[in-house]
């Protein structure tokens, strides 16, 4: 059941004046600056993003209120120095959702999503204290996979993108073959270049596919951590260590692994 207008905005309240009195009663909160309140930050984020791939609702909602004190917080530091306050925060939030949504709030016409994507770089760059370029709204502390994504997603927008999905094939392949060459040749740093080539063609083709590329990785992560921890376990009650496995019976338990998952995943 949700909750009224009017009693998000008591609870929104009462967050700020709880807030208040940490930061002048509480010595940790009140020695606190956004230099040493930014890791914290992006550990919390990280710790929302993992709750949000469980799915688990209530790590969600605890999460959600971890990153939103983080957001106040740095509001509230600025507010001291005269800078600004988490009212200028939400009053500028407002004033950018309703620019960049002039399909909504204007009289822009469109289709789909992919019309509202394919305008949204056109008006970034109308934006007073936007971006110069296009790229230039890539964050370049972003992790270096949801980098490439989003460099790839801004190039498209702007029309620089493949005609058909299935051309970027020959791209990847290409990219593959120029590593096998340097790979011959020994070329330590040519290699690393070429690496780096195929995997940007390769989150390129996740994007073209519609396939969020840092998901996908994840989700295989976890399957192979799940398939390992049962060949370590199988290895264990056996009363052995993985380092006496040889190769052939570790890959036996790894393919009981993969049964058992498909098994359970079917019921």
């Amino acid at each position: 059941m949700s909750n009224s207008k009017e009693y998000k905005l008591e609870a929104f309240s009462r967050l700020l004046d709880v807030l208040d009195e940490l930061r002048t009663k509480c010595p940790w909160d009140r020695k606190q600056t956004n230099e040493s309140l930014r890791c914290n930050t992006i550990e919390e984020v990280y710790e929302l993003s993992n709750a949000l791939l469980e799915n688990d609702i209530n790590d969600i909602k605890k999460e959600l209120g971890d990153v939103l004190l983080h957001i106040i917080f740095y509001a509230k530091i600025a507010d001291e120095k005269g800078q600004f306050d988490i009212a200028d925060v939400c009053n500028s939030l407002r004033e950018k959702l309703i620019f960049r949504h002039p399909h909504v709030f204007g009289t822009v016409n469109v289709k789909d999503s992919s019309d509202v994507e394919h305008n949204w770089e056109k008006i970034k760059l109308k934006e007073k204290d936007g971006n110069r370029t296009i790229l230039a709204g890539v964050p370049s502390a972003l992790p270096s996979m949801i980098k490439a994504e989003r460099i790839q997603e801004k190039a498209a927008n702007a029309g620089f993108d493949w005609e058909k999905p299935e051309d970027v094939w020959d791209k990847v392949k290409e990219e593959i073959l120029e590593a096998e060459i340097e790979i011959k040749k020994g070329n330590t740093a040519s290699i690393e270049k070429e690496f780096g080539d195929i995997l940007f063609s390769i989150i390129n083709a996740a994007r073209l596919y519609k396939v969020n590329a840092d998901n996908a990785l994840e989700a295989t992560n976890r399957k192979f951590i799940r398939r390992f921890n049962f060949v370590e376990e199988r290895v264990k009650e056996a009363g052995r260590a993985l380092n006496d496995m040889t190769l052939q019976e570790m890959d036996e338990l790894w393919n009981k692994a993969k049964v058992l998952e498909k098994k359970n995943t079917a019921e």
